[in-house]
């Protein structure tokens, strides 16, 4: 009998889904637990695995269309099979509990996360899977693709790092670099040249630039998240900043004495960031200070067992917070092995829900793009945000 495949519940915080592409073509037949559809969540684009076995007889939500939770999105069966009648008792049914259970649910799953309560890991239809298939596709992350897209590289000439020979970002950048180290010499004897007349150049007028008018572009399932829970998170906690001067010169030449042990250069041992620092100091602030490491419940605060700091890491289609859990017991090292594997992971969208679900407090830095100061919002429903 014809299955319909509805669209997964893949994050905690998910209300609807984008297909982000279709892994089989309809009349293709697709085993259970098979990789068929690439899907867009709030967090991070995923493949979903089959939980049926059998043909592909019809694709219901095209490449780039959004869905609500629970709704149909395919039907799989047999060769021929009639399946009308099965469509539309799926169609008929409510599309999941409504925007305002849903976000009571979101709520729940939030303080469940926060409270220190294991996440449940995808099952088996909802596991992010780099693994290929067969032959005929590539598999490659949705960052590997646009970034290859971008600078016109051929992904079959790429050799995968990731998980099962799966292709992501670091191996496109890295055949990309070979690709302009090649032409170093080139370049800079066009700098040079150009040097001398660069003065010229920019002082004499210049005709004004051609624009093909507005452009639309679409918003991905994450920028809208981001969007409607920061705007929660600022109408609904009511903010204050406060500002402080710090001498770093201490904890900089700290730094750099770890940084000098040989293992460090020999790629034993990671490499202690200034982020890496600020993450040990505020973990050990917490500690002290455990009514900042906490959370507004409504009719009541909780206070955390466990210093869990969110790290906010900027990737093109927005912004995600990786967690380093129990930063309190962990040193600088340990520290920043896990932040540098994190950060990569989040930037060739490899991050599991429960590597990004929960925090009790979070540190955006932009210090190392020259910026002094900044206001930051709150991640909701943690109490406190260090900018």
């Amino acid at each position: 009998m014809a299955e319909i495949i509805e669209m997964p519940k893949l994050s905690d915080t998910m209300e609807e889904g984008a297909i982000a592409s279709w892994l089989k073509k309809e009349g293709e037949f697709i085993e259970e637990g098979e990789a068929f559809v690439e899907i867009e969540t709030d967090k991070a684009t995923m493949e979903y695995n089959s939980p049926a076995e059998g043909v592909l007889l019809k694709i219901l939500v095209e490449a780039g269309q959004n869905s609500e939770l629970n709704q149909p999105i395919a039907v799989v069966g047999e060769k021929g099979e009639d399946y009308q009648e099965v469509l539309a008792k799926a169609k008929s049914k409510p599309a999941d509990k409504g925007a305002e259970s849903r976000s009571d649910e979101v709520a729940k799953a939030d303080q469940s996360a926060n409270a220190g309560t294991t996440v449940s890991k995808p099952g088996p239809s909802q596991t992010v899977s780099g693994a290929k298939t067969d032959s005929s596709r590539l598999r490659a992350s949705p960052l590997a693709k646009k970034m290859a897209q971008e600078h016109g590289l051929d992904l079959s000439q790429v050799k995968g790092s990731g998980p099962q020979g799966r292709i992501v970002m670091r191996d496109v950048e890295e055949v990309i670099g070979s690709g302009e180290s090649t032409q170093g010499s080139a370049t800079e004897f066009s700098a040079s040249q150009t040097s001398a007349t660069a003065s010229v150049q920019l002082a004499a007028p210049i005709a004004a630039p051609q624009f093909a008018g507005d452009i639309d572009k679409p918003v991905t399932m994450m920028r809208k998240t981001i969007a409607k829970r920061l705007l929660a998170g600022k109408n609904d906690a009511p903010h204050f900043y406060l500002t402080r001067s710090i001498n770093m010169a201490q904890a900089l030449e700290w730094r750099k004495k770890l940084n000098a042990d040989p293992s460090v250069k020999d790629g034993k041992l990671a490499k202690v960031s200034v982020n890496d620092v600020i993450i040990l100091a505020v973990s050990r602030a917490l500690l002290k200070h455990p009514a900042v490491n906490s959370s507004w419940q409504g009719s009541f605060i909780r206070q955390f067992g466990s210093v869990d700091i969110s790290m906010a890491v900027a990737i093109d289609e927005g912004l995600i917070t990786p967690i380093i859990k129990g930063a309190h017991v962990l040193g600088v090292r340990q520290i920043a092995a896990q932040s540098r594997e994190l950060a990569l992971k989040a930037k060739d969208g490899r991050l599991q829900p429960e590597e990004y679900q929960g925090g009790t407090f979070s540190i955006s830095n932009l210090g190392m793009m020259g910026i002094e100061e900044f206001t930051a919002i709150i991640n909701p429903p943690q109490a406190a945000i260090l900018a």
